[in-house]
């Protein structure tokens, strides 16, 4: 019969098998992408952009898995054809190769289809891409098998990745959104924040949050705040008097004139709309797919090492936001005996790394790929081959990739990410989220239109145009700094905002937009 050393092909397979088999995967098919759209048009409804955002962001995933499925199955044949030497084969295998049986063919064929992956299934497939290369001398660059569980581990880990992702999210803010009794509380209180600050003088050690952060002045000391901020974190990372005071820090900074400003709400809405990052997989952590998986050497226990890169950068990012509040409250405390009015902290860029609030985001995107990578591959090994499988390792280094894998996830979702929610914000800029959708929206027509009308002024002139102070040359928005010596402008185009100009015929409008 045709086909019979590889199996039935199509012309002699049964019609309604094919139909069966075809109806199952379409029907599955359509279910998941008719959940994904209602999704959709339930996030919108709910005006929930961001999280739309990210769903938009799992389907450009979904895409990629589609193409990279596709490319499997269609180079699979080439690629089994594809034979290097023996000798070649048996380095930097993951599992150690046992001697071959008596009567058996190569032992490498043997390692690829017994001992490395689960007998039976695509054996048949991987044995004529075998015979092929026994033909040479030589054995398959990868078998047909190996390139089927290939196929499979990144289909898990992708929707491993997406699942962590969103449960880390959703109990980071549900943490997050008990910070709202405390904005709460502020909104309910009637004072004037400018009258406090020219009526109210307190004694700087006075304030809940200078006697729980500031330690003192000296080398020893600021070697001992780093030492209170790695165990800060494991308790009580956010207090009600760090909410307070980082908060009036902000409004000082970027939205004076709007005391009553919702700061919580500004806050969940910058978290959703870097959840679009965090759940996307980047090409540089595809890269390190690649060397994860060129390290899995039998004795090396590469795995277990590596299992210790989220917790080592989990632990570095808490350890260094917390540091962050404590500097804030060094600063005030170096510079005043007593203050007037309020606490107020000086929102900086200087407190972070390379002066880059967003890189802590590309951190936190780091560990939580890496942990979803460890705990996929377990997952991936423990239903393919079994606990047992050679793969796997010994228990001794499973068990402890285990615990790390679970802690990080926890630890990111409890502590790690409410901080980077607020301590981030402590920035010299802050992010459009600022704005409702809608203001938003009207921001970046009014920018399409500015830039549409500065390259029609360029083009009838000849030359550069002049700012006419016009509402419709207007892209920026402005908020009064502290102090009254500048502005800073909501680019709508950019996730930071930066610096521009405003006409000030715009004002009264500005205030208006600003207001929750």
């Amino acid at each position: 019969m045709a086909g019979e050393g590889e199996g039935a092909t199509l012309e002699f397979t049964p019609t309604w098998v094919v139909a069966v088999v075809c109806t199952v995967i379409v029907v599955i098919s359509l279910a998941v992408e008719r959940f994904l759209h209602y999704a959709g048009k339930y996030l919108k409804k709910r005006n929930q952009k961001p999280l739309f955002d990210a769903l938009q962001k799992i389907k450009e995933e979904l895409m990629l898995l589609g193409f990279i499925s596709l490319l499997l199955t269609v180079f699979q044949g080439g690629i089994g054809k594809i034979c290097i030497s023996e000798e070649l084969a048996n380095k930097w295998l993951p599992c150690k190769k046992e001697a071959p049986a008596e009567g058996e063919g190569s032992g490498t064929t043997a390692h690829f289809l017994t001992n490395f992956f689960h007998p039976g299934g695509r054996r048949l497939l991987a044995e004529g891409s075998s015979n092929y290369c026994s033909s040479e001398g030589k054995v398959p660059l990868l078998s047909l098998t190996a390139l089927h569980n290939l196929h499979i581990f990144i289909f898990v880990l992708a929707v491993v990745h997406v699942v962590f992702c969103a449960l880390t999210i959703l109990c980071g803010g549900a943490q997050i959104r008990l910070w709202k009794r405390w904005e709460d509380a502020i909104q309910k209180e009637e004072y004037d924040p400018e009258e406090a600050l020219r009526t109210k003088f307190t004694h700087v050690q006075d304030h809940t949050f200078i006697r729980g952060r500031f330690l003192g002045i000296g080398k020893s000391l600021s070697a001992l705040g780093w030492v209170h901020s790695f165990f800060k974190q494991f308790y009580g990372s956010v207090t009600k008097s760090d909410y307070t005071t980082l908060r009036l820090g902000f409004i000082m900074a970027h939205c004076r004139g709007n005391p009553k400003f919702n700061f919580h709400k500004y806050m969940i809405r910058a978290l959703e709309a870097d959840f679009k990052k965090v759940v996307g997989i980047s090409w540089y952590l595809w890269l390190f797919v690649v060397v994860f998986l060129l390290l899995n050497v039998a004795s090396w226990h590469a795995y277990f090492w590596i299992s210790f890169i989220p917790l080592i950068l989990l632990l570095a990012v808490g350890t260094k936001l917390e540091h962050v509040i404590s500097q804030l409250a060094q600063e005030v405390a170096q510079r005043h005996v007593a203050i007037e009015g309020d606490l107020v902290v000086q929102p900086s860029d200087d407190h972070f790394w390379f002066h880059r609030p967003r890189l802590v985001l590309v951190l936190i995107h780091i560990i939580l790929f890496q942990n979803s990578f460890e705990l996929a591959f377990f997952f991936f090994v423990l239903f393919q081959y079994k606990f047992s499988s050679c793969i796997m390792g010994e228990v001794r280094y499973v068990i402890p990739r285990l615990v790390i894998g679970v802690f990080v996830q926890f630890f990111c979702s409890y502590s790690t990410l409410p901080l980077y929610a607020i301590v981030t914000q402590m920035g010299t800029s802050f992010k459009k989220a600022i704005f409702d959708e809608h203001i938003q929206e009207g921001l970046a027509g009014w920018a399409r239109l500015a830039k549409k009308n500065k390259n029609l002024r360029k083009t009838a002139t000849g030359g550069p145009s002049v700012q006419t102070g016009s509402k419709e040359g207007s892209v920026g928005v402005e908020l009064i700094k502290s102090g009254g010596k500048g502005t800073a402008t909501g680019d709508v185009e950019a996730q930071e905002i930066q610096q521009s100009p405003f006409p000030m015929s715009t004002t009264s409008e500005t205030q208006t937009l600003m207001k929750p």
